[in-house]
């Protein structure tokens, strides 16, 4: 055969292009799930959450990591379990089968807890950024960590506060019998409890209610100093409502669950001035402050919106994985897992270490009010 100068182009160019496929073939996608309520009253919280996992995933493929000799690619499975627990089990298994390497998530106590099982069978490492159930990590499973505080010092936190500083003798409380709602408030009396004072009522509601006048009333008569609600803010704001429309001027305390930037907006002019007392299973200190406030700004710049509550824990999540990954120079979950286990990361939210649960260690707590309807920090306790 007689070679032509026409052809040798196009010999360069076949050449090129099987370089270039033997060069792609180096690239691997790495495949992080993630998974809250993005349907439903609290939609608001869960994408907060899904954004805070999009802005770790494209910083992270910005930095062109290189695990195991590959060059990574982090992509963003995300899912929606709109808080139902069957829905998250559902979602979870879809996750596995996906074959993700990773799971942050989920938001809810609720959620989260069976879909641990899931992820534990496949061996799937997970982070849940919001959980704060204990039983989540009482479990027993070597997959699941978490980057907040539990309820047992969440509650606790809020029902020695009721006593000792607001002097609070009458205590009223209601939950929403999810796995959260009922945990937090369970936590809450036992400390108040502890602390002397009468629980003079307990009601129940669920997490889809809106009319609260048969609870309300029926607590009224007992003249409580503080209403303590176990639940969500989108239940929170309308009870807050009514509370106010039946003349009940107790002050109304509540976990990280109705410590968002929405509650104001939700409970209208019924949240007044310091009325709110709440706490959010995390904060930072001091030197920490700046790295928190920066990805604030860069949150906002982002998405033209503020934080709700949790999306700076997901984005340390994803981050906590992605680190271990490195630590490992593996992104198989058999191979990174103890690296995860014994991570000292420092992150946004503050540092980052497990115990052998699987809580973190030394979790803080941020004490919120409302004022002139905007949330407002009272102080971070370790």
């Amino acid at each position: 055969m007689q070679f032509t100068t026409k052809m040798i182009p196009l010999a360069a160019a076949v050449a090129f292009a099987f370089a270039g496929t033997a060069f792609a073939a180096e690239e691997q996608i790495v495949k992080i799930g993630h998974v809250g309520p993005i349907s439903g009253a609290i939609s608001h919280l869960g994408k907060d959450n899904e954004n805070g996992g999009k802005m770790a995933i494209e910083e992270l493929n910005a930095k062109g990591l290189t695990i195991g000799g590959k060059k990574i690619k982090f992509e963003l499975l995300a899912e929606d379990d709109a808080g139902d627990p069957k829905q998250g089990t559902t979602v979870a298994q879809k996750l596995v089968d996906a074959h993700v390497k990773g799971v942050v998530g989920h938001l809810n106590s609720g959620t989260t807890i069976p879909a641990s099982k899931i992820y534990f069978d496949a061996g799937i490492p997970q982070i849940s950024p919001s959980s704060t159930n204990p039983k989540y990590t009482m479990q027993g499973f070597k997959t699941a960590f978490r980057v907040v505080a539990n309820d047992g010092q969440l509650g606790g936190t809020l029902g020695r506060y009721a006593v000792k500083i607001l002097k609070a003798k009458n205590v009223a409380v209601i939950d929403d019998r999810t796995a959260y709602g009922q945990g937090v408030a369970d936590e809450f009396m036992k400390a108040a409890k502890a602390a002397g004072a009468n629980i003079v009522a307990q009601q129940f509601t669920n997490d889809k209610a809106t009319d609260f006048n048969a609870i309300l009333t029926a607590i009224k008569g007992k003249k409580p100093d503080v209403i303590f609600f176990g639940g969500m803010d989108a239940v929170a704001g309308p009870m807050m409502r009514q509370m106010k429309q039946l003349g009940i001027e107790a002050k109304f305390m509540g976990g990280d669950g109705i410590c968002t930037e929405a509650m104001a907006k939700l409970a209208g002019d019924a949240i007044g001035e310091g009325n709110v007392i709440c706490a959010e299973a995390g904060g930072v200190v001091d030197t920490e402050k700046k790295g928190m406030e920066d990805f604030r700004a860069a949150y906002k710049k982002k998405f033209g919106i503020d934080v709700q509550l949790y999306a700076p824990y997901v984005y340390d999540s994803v981050n906590v994985i992605a680190t271990a990954m490195q630590k490992a120079n593996s992104v198989e979950p058999a191979k990174y897992l103890p690296e995860l286990a014994k991570i000292h990361y420092k992150g946004v939210t503050g540092p980052i270490a497990f115990d052998a649960r699987g809580d973190i260690k030394d979790g803080s707590l941020s004490l919120f009010t409302y004022k002139g309807g905007k949330r407002e920090l009272m102080a971070v306790v370790k």
